[in-house]
């Protein structure tokens, strides 16, 4: 028997969640669905081109969750994924004027552990505590639309990017980027969770930064 490698990854990801998603009539999943997958991927390769960056050094991977989707940012760029959860959000404002039965969507970001390997059609995939406890920030029952539930670990690394990026730390400013509170919690398991609220005044999409790969953050 083969013994997959363990290759451990410890990135930034983004959990999108449509709200009620499972009391909408199949036609209208198939619709939603089909729309927010064709509308975030034309707003990622509008970023990727004002970026001038291959979709590699941006995405890791993405994994379908049904009614949503987890978006693995590059390692490079941790810290970069509440911004680019931030985007998301903005995103799904516009979405909602389109359909009014979509109600929007719940967006989470964590920085977390994952693993990669291979599936049964041969293409990379994922797994790992880090989209577990990620998937645990969406049970914050102060959640409210038009923000983002990011952990505790999220924020530190989005902290030390601001820190190596000033000119995004004045972007945020400048788009009166605010956040609540820390909340503490207690998952569905019993683990205890920490994570504050997120979002952006002026709301908008915001490309990656343009950094030296060759180094970590």
């Amino acid at each position: 028997m083969l013994k997959p490698k363990n290759k451990e990854i410890n990135t930034d990801i983004v959990l999108i969640d449509i709200i009620n998603f499972s009391k909408l009539k199949s036609a209208q999943q198939l619709e939603i669905v089909s729309f927010i997958t064709q509308s975030y991927r034309r707003m990622i390769e509008k970023m990727l081109h004002d970026s001038n960056m291959p979709l590699s050094r941006l995405i890791l991977g993405y994994i379908s969750t049904g009614d949503g989707f987890y978006c693995l940012l590059n390692p490079r760029l941790k810290g970069f994924g509440t911004i680019l959860g931030l985007s998301f959000n903005h995103f799904s404002d516009q979405i909602a004027k389109k359909y009014p039965y979509f109600e929007g969507v719940k967006i989470a970001v964590h920085t977390g552990i994952v693993h990669e390997f291979k599936d049964i059609l041969g293409n990379t995939n994922f797994i790992g505590d880090g989209l577990n406890d990620c998937a645990r920030y969406l049970e914050v029952k102060h959640f409210t639309i038009s923000t983002v539930m990011i952990s505790d670990s999220a924020y530190e690394y989005l902290k030390k990017f601001l820190h190596h990026h000033q000119d995004y730390n004045k972007l945020l400013v400048q788009r009166e980027f605010k956040h609540s509170n820390v909340h503490t919690f207690h998952d569905k398991h019993g683990n205890e969770k920490k994570g504050c609220l997120v979002w952006l005044r002026k709301s908008g999409i915001i490309n990656p930064p343009d950094i030296n790969f060759n180094s970590l953050i």
